[in-house]
């Protein structure tokens, strides 16, 4: 066990190093080809930014499939399974659609068309849901056409969900590699804990998705250096959909054997962590709420499904006052508590402690929530190691304010003590951009950049 955890190490080391190393080429390659599209009213960022960031992530993830079919343990997933070739053959295709969406734009229709292409092509080598547990029942045997159906719906599901929760900087890498770090922990228990072999795709597939996540990151929080694009959201949701596939359709839950009695009593003890990765809820629950909001909203409105706009979760965290890195975090919090908890809850789901515990931080989280403008401040000596927006402010920007513009200086007070001009960050950031356009478009403009300038 010990040498496949360091293989799996290795692979997501791998794997994050090269899509890390990519993304510097690939950002400049971006800004030549002109994929830096305009500024939209429902974009949060306030400058173009250079799209394509899923040509690494797609580098990182041939390298690690390349360097875990010539390591000892790993390569057996290669022997005895066609699932990673399935993967690999899938998602260069939905990243290619993805590369010519982010350069040229694609109708979303051709889009969705696109997606089912690509979840067929991998139910055509054999990734594909075979059977469901179902509780009180037994494992289902599906047909060829009813496993088609449900395998090329979970994908397109999954694929969308982490496209319409890529909003912000770092939102989506984020919020996935989260996602990826707790099935990664469920497969390889499953795996290794059970002896069951059909589990190893997934593993892998798990720990190439949190590689290709962490090593775009770094180049994605705010501000962001570049977009992942529909390229790479598009990309990592197929990933992930796929890994809930391989674990949840192909091993046979009596092969784990929980209890020497009926088949039955089986599936019902695996039913709290089989049944959320079915669609997977758990795993993606916060980007699967968005989507289903966004369709119910955009349908009463009596617009397309697929028209944007801005009332997905990360906006309205904006619009009641959170910052972005806030909104972030949050986002980041209730991914981690849904997705760990379901991985706890299928260890041991009667344990009083556990229950206690998702509990108490649902309520740190809410607390979180309904307290968007508070911002914690360390004492004078400490501020030398903690980033700017923790540091006590109020009087160098106030400093600065009466250096530049001493007739302003009426003005500025007029503004609440510590409050940020408006237009910098915040929730004005998603609305008119006219004003980022043309210098003094509102009053003290001038100063303000001064002083942006100067923290």
């Amino acid at each position: 066990m010990g040498q496949s955890v360091r293989e799996y190490l290795l692979t997501l080391c791998i794997t994050a190093a090269v899509t890390y190393l990519l993304t510097g080429p690939v950002r400049k390659f971006a800004i030549v080809v002109g994929a830096m599209p305009e500024i939209r009213a429902r974009d949060v960022h306030r400058e173009p930014t250079p799209r394509l960031g899923g040509i690494a992530m797609f580098g990182g993830l041939c390298a690690g499939l390349l360097v875990a079919a010539h390591l000892t343990n790993l390569k057996g997933v290669f022997e005895l399974s066609n699932e990673p070739r399935a993967l690999l053959s899938g998602a260069g295709l939905i990243w290619l659609l993805g590369v010519l969406d982010d350069k040229w734009g694609v109708d979303a229709l051709i889009k969705l068309g696109g997606q089912m292409i690509a979840a067929g092509v991998m139910v055509l080598q054999g990734l594909t849901i075979l059977w469901l547990p179902v509780p009180g029942v037994g494992p289902v045997s599906l047909t060829p056409w009813q496993g088609t159906l449900l395998t090329v719906a979970l994908v397109v599901i999954t694929i969308n969900a982490v496209n319409f929760v890529d909003g912000l900087d770092g939102l989506a890498s984020g919020m996935v590699c989260i996602a990826a770090a707790a099935f990664f922990m469920y497969a390889y228990r499953i795996w290794y804990g059970y002896g069951l072999e059909a589990a190893a795709p997934a593993t892998l597939f798990a720990a190439i998705l949190m590689g290709m996540c962490l090593g775009f990151l770094p180049h994605n929080i705010h501000p962001a250096r570049i977009f992942m694009g529909d390229s790479g959201s598009m990309l990592i949701g197929l990933v992930l959909a796929a890994g809930a596939i391989s674990i949840t359709g192909q091993v046979d839950p009596d092969a784990m054997r929980l209890f020497t009695g009926s088949v039955t009593a089986t599936v019902h003890a695996t039913v709290p962590v089989y049944i959320p990765l079915l669609l997977p809820l758990t795993v993606i629950a916060v980007p699967f709420a968005d989507l289903v909001l966004a369709i119910v909203r955009r349908t009463w409105r009596g617009q397309s499904p697929f028209a944007a706009d801005r009332g997905h979760l990360h906006h309205r965290l904006l619009e009641i006052g959170h910052s972005h890195s806030r909104a972030v975090l949050i986002m980041y919090f209730w991914s981690a508590l849904i997705a760990f908890g379901a991985v706890a809850y299928s260890v041991n789901s009667v344990s009083m402690w556990f229950v206690l515990s998702i509990v108490g931080l649902s309520a740190v989280g809410l607390v979180l929530l309904l307290l968007p403008r508070f911002t914690p401040r360390v004492p004078h000596w400490a501020e030398g190691f903690v980033p700017p927006r923790y540091r006590r402010r109020r009087n160098r920007i106030a400093a600065a304010a009466r250096e530049v513009a001493p007739e302003a200086s009426c003005d500025a007070a007029a503004e609440p003590v510590g409050r940020v001009p408006a237009g910098v960050n915040g929730a004005t950031a998603i609305g008119d951009r006219s004003r980022f356009t043309q210098q003094g478009a509102t009053p003290g403009g001038g100063w303000e950049k001064k002083i942006r300038s100067s923290r």
